[in-house]
């Protein structure tokens, strides 16, 4: 057995829609997280494990390296999306992971339809910009996590000296 092996699937769009549609042959009930995830840390663990608490499976989708240049600036990301990808997908609590190349995780949205759309806790349900996709075909916005007390930049920050 490979260490990939004990990772969850990290798949492409098309695939991903075509397990959610047997998942929900089973009934289950299926939560999107989403984020850059850039440099982990354990605000990430805490978002993720309160968004897999909501449902039954956890698919978490990576913003592209393009995305997050475009979000974070020039020098970001620090690790490129497949590595971002494969530290997400070693979390015991994480079914899926995919990559998404969109500027929002709206067409993500559209494409899964998840039970639960999950963000963090430096949103409200009525902030989440994709709450009115996720209403549109039933589903429900979570707010989930600890405080938003940590950050990927703040730790850069604190890495360079200056604090």
């Amino acid at each position: 057995m490979t260490m990939k092996n004990l990772f969850a699937p990290i798949l492409d769009r098309s695939a991903l829609v075509e397990k959610v549609f047997d998942l929900r042959q089973a009934d289950a009930r299926i939560v999107l997280a989403n984020g850059c995830f850039d440099l982990f840390h354990v605000g990430h663990i805490r978002y993720l494990a309160g968004a897999k608490e909501l449902g039954d499976v956890l698919i978490v989708g990576i913003n592209s390296d393009f995305q997050v240049r475009k979000l974070k600036g020039a020098s970001r990301p620090f690790m490129p999306e497949n590595e971002r990808a494969e530290i997400v997908a070693a979390l015991r609590f994480v079914d899926f992971v995919t990559i998404f190349p969109e500027a929002t995780v709206e067409e993500l949205i559209r494409a899964v339809k998840p039970d639960f759309h999950a963000k963090g806790t430096d949103y409200t349900v009525e902030t989440v910009p994709e709450r009115a996709i996720v209403r549109e075909y039933g589903g429900q916005t979570a707010i989930v996590g600890d405080p938003k007390n940590h950050s990927s930049t703040d730790l850069m920050t604190k890495l360079a000296g200056n604090r």
